[in-house]
């Protein structure tokens, strides 16, 4: 009996599976020169990659090929990378290409590329992401090797230019199949997110130079994103000043080597010792000339004070003027007064009937008291009051005549 036949869907199928589990054919770079170059109206880009023996259909789709799509011309000897499929369809086998780069390029620097490209696209290098340093960190957390010169370095600049901080260091491989995985855990463990107090305030991810293949696990995706999801501030120092990774693009920092990174993260004391003494300085500076404006200010507050108060001395002078002209005219009134007193006693006593008593007259009254003016007044038998100067008696009148 023939065995069970498959359709023609499974059979594709089946082998768009084999395609698409073959680590080897997800991530691909080919080489050769662009023939039959299609640019569809969707967008998709369809050309041919062949050299002088064998020929490869591929397509570039629109979502991949922005900023892409002008490198590809007829002839042109390009890179490109990609993954192997088959085109159901059809039946046929392509590449699905996602990154093109013109020939000559290597093929580290190439893969580079294409890595640079994806994460930019997908905003991990925005400058807008970037976080400021803090000014004055007090732990700073480092990840690297123990072994390396690196470490030294950022430990003797920090030591000498910031000694006030603590210093955590994460030991990690920096270079070999197992770095990239090294160093993403690295800087995991030092911001855990159950233990936010623990944070350092700023990362410095580093190591020292070597050759492009040394630093390459500063290019790989646990890396970068590692560093793009870090909740602090990070600092990048891999290799020398000319190396540039893509943990330098992802990172709000980048120092071109392990010392830089040392001295961005950190102010220098003995600068700031001398900053604070000239702060001080103008401080003091500026706190005499308050003072003496102040004074100033006073001053002239009193001058107009002068100015706007009455002359307290003149008015003392007015007021005892015053007051010596008021006792003058006192003492004149009274003496005037004193004398017409005793002008006006001296008449009284002239006109007083006690003065007429004096020399020698009485006085004669009725028992009432009302004084008997002729001797009419009286008939035999009254009783009268006579009054002398120095006494009085009583008399009874005996006769008219």
């Amino acid at each position: 009996m023939p065995p069970e036949a498959q359709t023609v869907q499974q059979l594709v199928r089946y082998l768009r599976d084999l395609l698409d589990h073959d680590r080897q054919l997800t991530d691909v770079w080919v080489s050769g020169e662009i023939s039959n170059l299609t640019r569809a109206s969707s967008g998709h880009i369809y050309f041919t990659m062949k050299d002088h023996s064998a020929s490869l259909r591929c397509v570039f789709f629109r979502n991949n090929n922005a900023g892409q799509g002008d490198q590809l011309e007829m002839g042109a000897s390009l890179i490109v990378h990609g993954k192997v499929g088959i085109f159901e369809q059809r039946g046929e086998l392509q590449l699905v290409v996602d990154f093109v780069q013109p020939a000559g390029v290597g093929a580290r620097q190439a893969e580079f590329e294409r890595r640079r490209a994806l994460f930019e696209a997908e905003g991990l290098f925005d400058p807008e992401r970037k976080r400021v340093l803090p000014r004055f960190p007090e732990r700073i957390g480092v990840v690297t090797s123990m072994n390396g010169a690196a470490l030294h370095d950022v430990r003797t600049v920090l030591q000498r230019r910031w000694p006030y901080a603590e210093m955590l260091i994460q030991p990690t491989q920096v270079q070999g199949d197992a770095a990239a995985s090294s160093i993403a855990e690295a800087i995991d463990t030092l911001t855990p997110k159950n233990a936010r107090a623990s944070w350092p305030d700023v990362l410095i991810v580093t190591r020292g130079g070597g050759s492009s293949e040394d630093l390459w696990a500063f290019n790989e995706e646990p890396v970068v994103r590692s560093i793009f999801s870090c909740p602090i501030p990070t600092v990048s120092a891999v290799g020398h000043e000319t190396d540039i990774t893509l943990a330098d693009l992802v990172a709000d920092v980048r120092a071109p080597t392990p010392s830089a990174a040392a001295e961005v993260v950190t102010p220098d004391r003995v600068e700031l010792q001398e900053q604070v003494r000239q702060l001080q300085l103008r401080q003091h500076q500026q706190i005499r000339q308050l003072l003496m404006r102040a004074r100033e200010g006073v001053t002239q507050d009193i001058l107009r004070l002068d100015r706007a108060l009455p002359d307290i001395e003149h008015w003392r002078r007015r007021i005892e003027a015053v007051t010596n002209t008021l006792h003058h005219q006192m003492t004149i009134a009274t003496a005037s007064i004193r004398n017409d007193t005793t002008a006006l006693i001296a008449r009284l006593d002239a006109l007083s009937p006690t003065a007429t008593l004096d020399r020698g007259y009485a006085l004669v009254a009725h028992d009432n008291g009302k004084a008997i003016g002729n001797a009419f007044e009286v008939t035999p038998g009254d009783m009268i009051n006579i009054r002398w100067r120095d006494g009085s008696r009583q008399a009874s009148v005996e006769s008219d005549k």
